[in-house]
């Protein structure tokens, strides 16, 4: 059991990390993106957008204070 325990805490560690915001608009990328696509939208391009602008936002909330 504390092999599993041990294999969920790296998968969050390594998802989560330390910042969630990033994590959780990747997710909501992603699944804005998968609707989309199966609406039959052209959407290739959503997901790169979206990655640079949660990149940026992180950035910015970093250097900030």
């Amino acid at each position: 059991m504390k092999y599993l325990v041990a294999f969920g805490r790296f998968w969050w560690s390594f998802v989560i990390g330390d910042d969630w915001t990033v994590a959780a608009g990747v997710g909501i990328g992603l699944g804005v993106t998968a609707v989309l696509a199966h609406h039959d939208m052209d959407v290739w391009w959503l997901l790169p957008l979206a990655v640079v602008a949660i990149l940026a936002a992180s950035l910015w909330r970093s250097t900030k204070g």
